[in-house]
């Protein structure tokens, strides 16, 4: 098992690329133990003193520690559990979790917004350890909801309000404003 790092534009979560695929499709972002309990690596991660956020993508896994704890001391210690972990095949999310359904009809704004976050936005963040979702858009303001790295990056508003917002803007003249909601 190899485990590759790399850092984000967050200072507080690093990047860790497994040498296999971890998901299908679906994404996981956990700001806590107790939003973890249907994965079972999550919790794992946990575990770790030091640890604060867990993202989990198709492949990779970003870990966010505490603002008290220092890199030096807990990378070793996450990519030990990890070895571990994904050496034993064990699952990553439980066997019986169900995911939501998210095939409804959308009008053809939300459409288009979904579309060009999926091919142009969500590739680009996935690259800097994290993820951008859809959570609907009202009156003008496309409401995003950013994950793993993403989610507390001091960089996070000039990515929506710079890149996402002027790109959508640019695209979809219905677009007003963007907004990061929790």
């Amino acid at each position: 098992m190899f485990i590759q790092t790399e850092n984000t534009p967050n200072p507080a979560t690093i990047k860790f690329i497994p040498d296999k695929q971890l998901l299908i499709s679906e994404t996981f972002d956990f700001a806590s133990a107790d939003m973890a309990k249907k994965s079972p690596l999550a919790l794992r991660l946990f575990g770790i003193t030091g640890v604060s956020r867990i993202f989990l993508s198709y492949e990779f896994i970003s870990v966010t520690k505490s603002d008290d704890t220092d890199w030096s001391m807990l990378k070793p210690i996450i990519l030990a559990a990890l070895m571990e972990y994904l050496s034993l095949d064990q699952p990553i999310i439980d066997d019986d979790y169900i995911a939501p359904n998210t095939n409804i009809d959308d009008d053809e704004i939300t459409s288009q917004i979904k579309e060009l976050l999926e091919e142009r936005v969500r590739p680009m963040v996935a690259m800097d350890g994290g993820d951008i979702i859809f959570d609907s858009f009202d009156d003008g303001i496309v409401y995003l909801r950013m994950q793993g790295a993403c989610s507390g990056c001091p960089s996070s508003t000039a990515t929506l309000k710079i890149g996402i917002e002027n790109m959508l803007r640019h695209y979809i003249p219905e677009v007003i404003e963007v907004r990061a909601v929790e």
